[in-house]
């Protein structure tokens, strides 16, 4: 029977889809006599149970040719699964106008024929070819024929191959994929992983000649992503946890002045209006049921602000006579960007610039705080919320492993417990920390200062009386400055009380140890200290330093904790109302793209699996995320590339962790985001089989690390206007910063992993060369320099990274893009015939994913540009004709 081709996201081992891959006509005589026609091929599909006609897509249109041989190939959707009793009906226009309608058929056309063919007959039929007699209107038999044969794809052997990739003269065939979903353990096209990430596949076939007249068979497969959801519900989940955090330090506290207690009203009033709004998004997103995107014209939606516009995976598969498959992989998505919030005052960038500049000036705060401070604040208030348990447990395997008399568990235990409370010890060895306290001190009620006329918060008539900034923390003589010193001092101290003690306890361990002897109870009687007089038992002796340990970190971990809370107390009130707008502008910006980034780096795994090299330079590195953009730096589109380029940025504040899953259900094979607004993990749950594949440092959990980079060019008619009368060192700087943040990671890559671990092109330009003329590119002054893409995407290709591409929707310019991006890897790496470049390029924008992806946005299948836009492109981003209007913003 009738199968389906092997999608990205298929777990089921049902058939779902058939495939018409190549489709010929012989013969044909145009609508007009006098004329040759511009044939199309319609398919339908006639399910044999109900008798009506389903009409399913069409090939690309060959213009002027009797003999048209058809590049693209025709997918039938799951939901009209194929038997060998299903029907199929060919029929061939003379199209004389490109132009189509909502549905995809074509307009101003003109019948020359039809021909119907059941899938038992193609499997009975000599040499698996049927060649059909079209028929007129009438019945009468018309002059032309069209001709069907079919391959399996999934099991060709060479000789087959080469059976195909005859001859243009002799490739008169039409293949019906017949291939099982279910696939080999090998396929990368249907990994059992994917399940539960990808879904709802779109699949175009296509055959183009190469160089030398064989023929390659290329499908590019599109599929939504479910992290485009799942990831932006955990982050807001994350969001409110850490601000309820946040207002519960904030009230522990304890007793300040008026003026401050005022200021911390108002910010937990505020902390609690976002998290109400968090919660309502919440509410909202878990009602969705549905598609797995968010479509272009849904980006100014408040309940969908969270959301990447339009994420979607693409995947070529190129199948060339004696060569392995190859897949290029691209994930695409709109920019991410506070679209519901606008840009009438810029983006991200330009306002936490200037949100940083009115700070300093702010009339509510006695001490200015850089971000470098309250970035440090919120890393010391982790260390120690993160570090105090892990002590505390260690201390009781110490406790446990004393009660057990096991020296050599003892020994583990206190090692670890050792550079446990020392790193937690480094972390609070900090002049912000000191001086934090000196300044809550003066916050607290009563406090007085030798100089009664200076105005502080505790002697205000009125609360909110304003107050006098100053920018360094004055010396307050009533307060024990070497207090916190001592307090933290004392937990290094206590850590070598303990050190000591199992020291002792080591000496008078019997020689022979490992034979499990009883110990003599005149040497247990011998382990006395002065600590514990008396005490025979060694957990005794030992419980009392712990416990001494124990209360000093606890001692420190709550002056650390409310000296860093007031610290951000501070930047907090200093920022009302502004900062947590911009705040929640942050978050709107870093949930699309994180979501955007999981989707890659899940995709760029299961990819390399068996991968050794990649999986060498995955936990030795790390991976390059390349974000191309195609936004201009004109009107609003400046404020969205602001907010993107902060956005990507952020990124950097992300790990990745592979595990492994519960079980083999996809529920359990969904990423698990955790962490705080500074610094996030993903944790990606494998099944069992696949995580035992994997390197032992991942296996260990060691985290592994992104490094995203972002090129953006504009290529629209607002970048001409930029070029010519605007301001474009955005994209100049955007550039450049990145470029230096690639070459780094170059570095880093070639003094840790051999090249042998990185993949093999046919264009064998060096690594180093490219990077050099990349960055001649960036400092070039040249209006739309495209080259800059092309090279950043071929760098990235050649590192093992993770593509991305963009524009305001990922809808149209991305379209064009990614088009252009896989005709030229089928002309560089795959010999594409230069010949059938443009009418390669043409039925990709024309009949291809892509052109599917604005039918499911927009409802329509014209790209949204004019004719002013067409004219400022640079020529190959140009659709083909009949393919544009303007028809969305």
């Amino acid at each position: 029977g009738l199968a389906s081709p092997r999608p990205l996201a298929s777990s089921q081992s049902s058939c779902q889809t058939g495939s018409l891959e190549e489709l010929e006509c012989r013969d044909l005589i145009g609508s007009g006599r006098d004329r040759t026609p511009n044939a199309l091929v319609q398919v339908a599909v006639i399910d044999p149970r109900e008798q009506y006609l389903v009409s399913q897509a069409c090939t690309e249109i060959v213009e002027g040719s009797r003999d048209p041989l058809f590049l693209t190939g025709v997918t039938f959707p799951p939901e009209y699964p194929a038997s060998p009793e299903t029907l199929v009906k060919l029929t061939v226009y003379d199209v004389r106008d490109k132009a189509r309608d909502n549905v995809s058929k074509p307009l101003s056309v003109s019948f020359l024929g039809s021909a119907t063919f059941s899938v038992s007959d193609l499997l009975r039929s000599k040499d698996d070819q049927l060649t059909l007699n079209l028929r007129s209107s009438d019945g009468v038999l018309a002059v032309g024929t069209v001709l069907v044969s079919r391959v399996n794809m999934g099991e060709m052997e060479e000789g087959d191959m080469d059976h195909i990739t005859a001859d243009v003269q002799q490739a008169q065939k039409c293949t019906l994929v017949c291939e099982s979903s279910q696939g080999t353990p090998n396929d990368k096209d249907n990994s059992p992983l994917t399940g539960a990430v990808f879904k709802n596949p779109v699949c175009k076939v296509y055959k183009f000649q190469t160089v030398d007249s064989k023929w390659m068979l290329v499908r590019e497969q599109m599929e939504e992503c479910t992290l485009s959801f799942s990831i932006p519900r955990q982050l807001l989940h994350l969001y409110i946890q850490e601000d309820m955090r946040r207002i519960q330090e904030l009230r522990d506290l304890g007793e300040l002045s008026p003026h401050w207690d005022n200021l911390r009203k108002e910010v937990i009033g505020r902390y609690g209006q976002v998290i109400a709004a968090y919660q309502e998004t919440l509410a909202e997103l878990n009602k969705i049921t549905g598609p797995s995107f968010k479509p272009s014209c849904s980006k100014a939606q408040r309940y969908l602000e969270f959301i990447p516009i339009n994420l979607h995976t693409q995947r070529m598969r190129v199948t060339c006579p004696r060569q392995t498959d190859a897949f290029y992989d691209v994930i695409t998505v709109g920019a991410p960007a506070a679209h519901f919030q606008g840009f009438k005052g810029g983006g991200l960038q330009r306002l936490l610039s200037r949100h940083e500049a009115e700070k300093k000036s702010t009339a509510y705060q006695c001490i200015y705080y850089s971000p470098e401070h309250t970035a440090k604040a919120q890393e010391v208030l982790h260390s120690v919320g993160h570090l105090q348990p892990l002590i505390s447990g260690l201390a009781d395997q110490l406790l446990q492993a004393a009660q057990q008399h096991s020296m050599a568990g003892l020994r583990e235990a206190l090692k670890t417990l050792a550079g446990k409370t020392e790193q937690f010890v480094h972390a609070l060895k900090d002049e912000l920390v000191k001086s934090a306290l000196l300044a809550l001190h003066a916050a607290q009620p009563g406090y007085v200062t030798k100089n009664q006329n200076q105005t502080l918060p505790g002697h205000q008539d009125s609360p909110v009386a304003p107050l006098k900034r100053q920018d360094s923390i004055p010396c307050h003589k009533e307060y024990d400055e070497e207090e916190w010193d001592r307090v933290w001092a004392d937990v290094a101290k206590s850590l070598n009380c303990v050190i000591a003690m199992v020291d002792k306890l080591q000496e008078q361990e019997p020689i022979n140890n490992n034979q499990e002897q009883p110990i003599p109870k005149q040497v247990l009687a011998d382990v006395i200290t002065s600590h514990n007089p008396g005490k025979r038992d060694w957990r005794e002796q030992l419980c009392p330093l712990v416990v001494r340990l124990k209360e000093c970190v606890a001692e420190v971990v709550v002056r650390a904790r409310r000296a860093m809370t007031f610290v951000l107390l501070q930047e907090a009130a200093c920022s009302i109302p502004q900062g947590l707008f911009l705040k929640q502008r942050r978050d709107v910006v870093f949930s699309q793209a994180l979501a955007a980034l999981a989707c890659g780096f899940v995709m760029r795994l299961y990819a390399g699996m068996e991968d050794k090299g990649f999986l060498r330079q995955l936990h030795l590195v790390g991976l390059v995320a390349q974000f191309e953009s195609l936004l201009s730096t004109y009107s609003e589109e400046i404020g969205m590339l602001e907010d993107m380029e902060v956005g990507i940025s952020d990124l950097h504040r992300v790990a990745f962790k592979i595990t492994q899953a519960k079980t083999d259900d996809p529920c359990d094979l969904q990423p698990v985001v955790i962490g705080r607004r500074d610094h996030y993990t993903v944790e990606v749950p494998l099944p069992r089989l696949a995580f035992q594949t994997l390197p032992h440092e991942i296996k260990e959990g060691k985290a592994l690390q992104v490094y995203p980079v972002l090129f953006n060019v504009g290529i629209n008619e607002q970048q001409t206007i930029a070029d010519r009368f605007g301001d474009i060192s955005l994209q100049e700087r955007i550039n450049q910063r990145n470029f230096e943040i690639l070459d780094s990671y170059y570095k880093s890559l070639s003094d840790k992993v051999p090249s042998e671990c990185l993949p093999c092109f046919q264009t064998q330009t060096d690594l180093k060369d490219l990077l050099g003329t990349l960055g001649q590119n960036v400092v070039t002054k040249k209006r739309k320099n495209v080259e800059i893409l092309w090279l950043a995407g071929t760098i990235c290709r050649r590192l093992n990274g993770i593509r991305f591409t963009s524009c305001k929707s990922a809808k149209d310019r991305t379209s064009m893009s990614v088009t252009l991006e896989q005709c030229a890897l089928l002309r560089d790496e795959h010999q594409l015939n230069k010949d059938y470049f443009i009418r390669a390029l043409d039925c990709m924008r024309r009949e291809g994913c892509r052109i599917e992806n604005v039918q499911k946005n927009i409802k329509c299948r014209k790209y949204a540009f004019n004719m002013l836009q067409l004219m400022a492109f640079p020529k190959i981003y140009r659709p083909p004709e009949g393919t544009y209007g303007k028809v969305d913003s």
